[in-house]
């Protein structure tokens, strides 16, 4: 007796092939998000002239990469190696023989052009993520008012359906 073949299964069917949309721009939420999170840390740290190992705070910048199957992802944390900010502050108890005092090397305007950029981006992916939650919603609700109809439809005319028991009052056609 000849075995039946099974049939191919689609790669991406059932709820996993309605979510994958979703993955490229959950990455993005999840990438700028992590980003935004940087600048902030970089905005709070402006002005540490005296971190952890006795320097200036340094600017971080969020590394991020393309993935393969799409979307992005941040590929890690990079200290910027640009040389700290010298100010000139003879009274400050941090300044050195000259009177400079090094600051960190991070700027509030380009952190706040960054976190508009960043901004920007996130908004964008959200609003691909609201997108494709209405495109699934409504698939959903129209596969749900088919199988309704296509049920209604073959109930319609068996014996003791609703239509058939149905009977005007006496006295009435």
């Amino acid at each position: 007796m000849a075995s039946i073949p099974e049939v191919p299964k689609p790669p991406f069917g059932g709820v996993r092939g309605l979510l994958r949309p979703l993955a490229i721009p959950l990455s993005g939420l999840t990438a700028y998000r992590q980003r935004m999170e940087t600048i902030a840390n970089n905005i709070a740290n402006i002005d540490t002239i005296n971190g952890p190992n006795g320097t200036p705070y340094r600017r971080q910048v969020a590394l991020l990469e393309q993935r393969l199957n799409g979307g992005v992802r941040v590929a890690g944390i990079q200290e910027d190696q640009s040389d700290f900010l010298m100010e000139y502050d003879p009274g400050h108890p941090a300044a050195d023989d000259l009177g400079y005092v090094l600051r960190p090397n991070a700027d509030m305007h380009v952190e706040i052009a960054d976190m508009m950029s960043t901004q920007r981006r996130f908004e964008a992916n959200a609003t691909c993520v609201e997108a494709a939650n209405a495109m699934v919603r409504r698939d959903r609700d129209d596969q749900r008012g088919r199988n309704w109809r296509l049920s209604t439809a073959r109930n319609r005319y068996r014996p003791g359906s609703m239509q058939e028991t149905f009977r005007p009052p006496s006295g009435q056609s």
